[in-house]
């Protein structure tokens, strides 16, 4: 069975540049957040420390500062930065002739 189903979410220039946008899948919000430089990742839209919007969040480099307690979560590995503990899960996505696309298979899973 093929786990992989890249789902279209629409053009790179639908994201704005050091922001963000949110998907809703089956059990979970997802926010794909795209950097000054144009890459684009996926996490959980749930800071791991009490649950803030991370796609409201300040983008800064590869990294999201949550907009309620000011927890910065590394972008890739959704993992929480500095003396904080914790990891938002992250998903595949990938940018493909200008549009962006996520990994249904493992988004919409458990």
């Amino acid at each position: 069975m093929n786990d992989e189903y890249w789902f279209d979410l629409g053009p790179l220039s639908g994201i704005p540049k050091r922001g963000a946008r949110t998907v809703k899948v089956p059990r979970r919000e997802i926010a794909i957040f795209r950097t000054a430089n144009d890459e684009v990742f996926a996490l959980e839209n749930r800071c791991p420390h009490k649950g803030g919007p991370l796609s409201e969040g300040i983008i800064h480099g590869r990294k999201v500062a949550c907009p309620l307690h000011n927890w910065v979560i590394d972008l890739d590995s959704g993992e929480a930065g500095g003396a904080d503990h914790g990891c938002a899960r992250s998903f595949p996505v990938k940018v493909e002739n200008e549009r962006v696309f996520i990994n249904m298979g493992v988004a919409a899973g458990p």
